[in-house]
């Protein structure tokens, strides 16, 4: 008798647990719960959508909601952190559109402009025609001297991306609150009085939850830092796909 009645107890129990268990899965408002081993700082913030049958916010993971341009061109920028690229200033002939220098050499603009490729967007020919059209908007001739555009060199100096990004993308502020800056953004800074230098921030986040780490090459090939706050910023820019169409048409 006292073991038919232990037997009922348990699977009272278990049954009880069970129930408790499958109203918890079914739930609609935790469904972006994280393993404790995870750490939710390197976790993008998830979106989120209105549940018509109940008026509750629906939390969407991350990995489940539509990526945009900027997600790809994170994702495109720590792919380039897998490539083995010797940092060289060097000038080089190019072909153009799409002209390239040798895939295992490189500076701190070639990771953007791959980056961007990877993405069917050729900054060198969108830097090259609207200098062309617009020379005067770029500090080509001031800073270099430079009395004409040059397919080979022009989109590889991080001034003149700056001007590019400044005249079709979105100028952001420069700010010291590093939740300003958002995987995607590219982001500019002043390591010397004449060594600028680019980098496109990601979506790895650092110690801080809400500073994102950086690729960028300044001396050892495409890389993922937290270098955000390590020098002056000098520009803060957002440019997306929709934005090229703009650029080939200016006057």
């Amino acid at each position: 008798m006292k073991k038919l009645i232990a037997f009922v107890v348990i699977f009272t129990l278990i049954a009880i647990l069970i129930g408790l268990y499958i109203m918890q899965i079914n739930r609609t408002d935790t469904v972006d719960i994280l393993p404790k081993s995870m750490n939710k700082s390197a976790v993008s913030p998830s979106v989120g959508k209105i549940n018509p049958q109940n008026d509750q916010l629906v939390v969407i993971p991350n990995e489940l909601r539509p990526l945009s341009f900027f997600d790809h061109l994170s994702k495109a920028a720590i792919e380039r952190t897998m490539h083995s690229v010797v940092y060289d200033p060097k000038y080089v002939k190019i072909a153009y559109p799409m002209g390239d220098v040798p895939d295992d050499r490189g500076v701190c603009t070639d990771v953007v402009i791959r980056a961007y490729r990877s993405l069917g967007m050729d900054l060198q020919q969108l830097v090259h025609e609207d200098m062309a059209k617009n020379f005067k908007q770029y500090p080509a001739k001031k800073i270099w001297g430079s009395k004409k555009t040059d397919t080979n060199i022009d989109h590889r100096r991080v001034y003149n991306l700056q001007a590019f990004f400044k005249r079709f993308g979105e100028n952001l502020p420069i700010t010291e609150d590093a939740k300003d800056y958002q995987p995607g953004d590219l982001v500019t800074w002043q390591i010397t009085p004449k060594f600028p230098h680019i980098g496109i921030m990601v979506d790895v986040a650092t110690s801080d939850p809400d500073r994102y780490m950086v690729v960028h090459n300044i001396a050892n090939g495409p890389q993922i830092d937290d270098i955000l706050f390590a020098f002056p910023i000098t520009g803060h820019y957002r440019y997306a796909e929709n934005t090229s169409k703009k650029s080939l048409n200016s006057n």
